[in-house]
């Protein structure tokens, strides 16, 4: 699409939101402002740096694409190559177990700043920002499925460094890229068939999770919080950190609680609890997943459901209570494009809602006009958002629909396939 052709359509579509009292403008600048932290784990299959080679703690990756990832300086390249096909703030997710120890006799419980050094330099160099996850998986010190709330207490001690070591790490991101870092506990411990006993591993997570955040470190600019999951791979029957339990928890203890799309009943949907939630905790964040029957965690698609949670958010002006990140991991396809169609995604769904004529829509549900409503609602759809999008990539110098994938090929050809 030639530069004329995109300013032409652009112009017919400010025309076309103004009659809907929509500022097309203004919702660029307040879309590109809205930060999105990419996952570093799709392009290596969740494998990380730190020893190990298979996945544990409920989490499985389909798929063999060629290309995958081998070492921190090829992960860094692919996320360079993604980042540069993504319009808007992008901030990078990090997971403890893609430490870089460089030879070193070094574990979990024991990581610095130093061992990962690399990725804040990167980091500062690009100017983006950094989050940070605990790593309570395929590690040979888990108790089975069980980490932070394991009966064995040299493992669990094992696992409470650990986590103190993360906001450790977290705030030197901080520090270093002068953003907040986030820091999401997610522990996979649970039974795989009916346990007699719900109560004990639940206290004992408790404990652990106190002595974790009783530690010293910077609570402005090192946001955590604790994700809750329905259920995982060989964790069917009971799971100690559930929705109810890291709900309570991040409440009781003034922390941030993160909300899973996968991680829920298939009939359920986030986009539904984010408004509840935070009547009750400060800040929330989010991992945008697409769950298949399952939490399989596919390349999320721009289905109702993605628009519904930036709608959620932008509607809301939660820009600042709501922390978005995304997290799944497809092997099946071309690493790199499943980053671009995801993040794409996402940063679609975000500028579609702050093109929404939700001061209209609104104005019409407080007066119980009820069929303006519906109405307006469904107008939204059919307004003319890809000319707007197009536009706005263009504006960042981002490549278009239809040019990026391109990109993506070459890339594939020179680099993915020499690996």
């Amino acid at each position: 699409m030639g530069h004329t052709k995109i300013q032409q359509g652009f112009e017919f579509a400010k025309e076309a939101y103004a009659a809907y009292g929509v500022d097309v403008e203004d919702a660029i600048s307040r879309a590109d402002a809205i930060p999105v932290s990419m996952h570093c784990w799709q392009g290596d299959d969740v494998i990380g740096f730190d020893g190990s080679d298979s996945l544990s703690g409920g989490i499985q990756t389909t798929g063999n694409y060629p290309g995958r990832a081998r070492r921190p300086e090829e992960l860094r390249a692919d996320i360079d190559k993604a980042i540069s096909l993504i319009p808007g703030k992008t901030k990078l997710n990090l997971h403890a177990c893609y430490a870089e120890k460089n030879g070193k006799e070094i574990d979990r419980d024991a990581y610095t700043i130093a061992e990962f050094s690399d990725w804040l330099d990167w980091a500062k160099s690009g100017k983006i920002g950094l989050d940070f996850n605990p790593t309570y998986f395929s590690h040979p010190m888990m108790d089975g499925d069980f980490s932070l709330s394991s009966y064995n207490e040299s493992k669990r001690r094992f696992w409470i460094e650990h986590g103190k070591r993360c906001l450790e790490i977290a705030g030197a991101f901080a520090e270093g890229t002068g953003q907040p870092c986030t820091v999401n506990f997610w522990m996979p411990d649970g039974y795989k068939d009916t346990c007699a006993d719900t109560v004990k591993h639940r206290e004992i997570m408790t404990q652990s999770l106190d002595e974790i955040f009783a530690t010293a470190y910077d609570r402005k600019n090192v946001l955590a919080a604790v994700e809750s999951k329905l259920f995982g791979l060989g964790v069917e029957s009971h799971t100690v950190a559930s929705h109810e339990y890291a709900l309570g928890y991040a409440i009781s203890r003034n922390l941030r609680y993160t909300l899973d799309a996968g991680h829920f009943h298939p009939t359920e949907v986030i986009s539904a609890k984010i408004s509840a939630v935070l009547q009750f905790t400060d800040q929330i964040l989010l991992h945008v997943s697409r769950g298949v029957r399952w939490d399989s965690d596919h390349v999320i698609t721009l289905d109702d459901e993605l628009q519904r949670i930036m709608d959620e958010i932008v509607w809301n002006s939660y820009e600042n209570r709501v922390f978005i990140g995304l997290d799944y991991f497809d092997a099946s396809i071309n690493r790199i494009a499943a980053w671009a169609v995801g993040m794409r995604n996402a940063r679609k769904a975000i500028l579609n809602a702050c093109l929404a004529p939700v001061e209209r829509i609104r104005a019409a549900e407080y007066g119980e006009d009820f069929t303006s409503r519906l109405a307006l609602l469904e107008d939204r759809k059919t307004l003319p958002f890809g000319l707007v999008w197009a536009y706005y990539c263009e504006s960042r110098g981002i490549a278009q629909d239809g040019a990026w994938l391109d990109e993506v090929k070459v890339y594939e050809r020179t680099v993915l396939s020499k690996r």
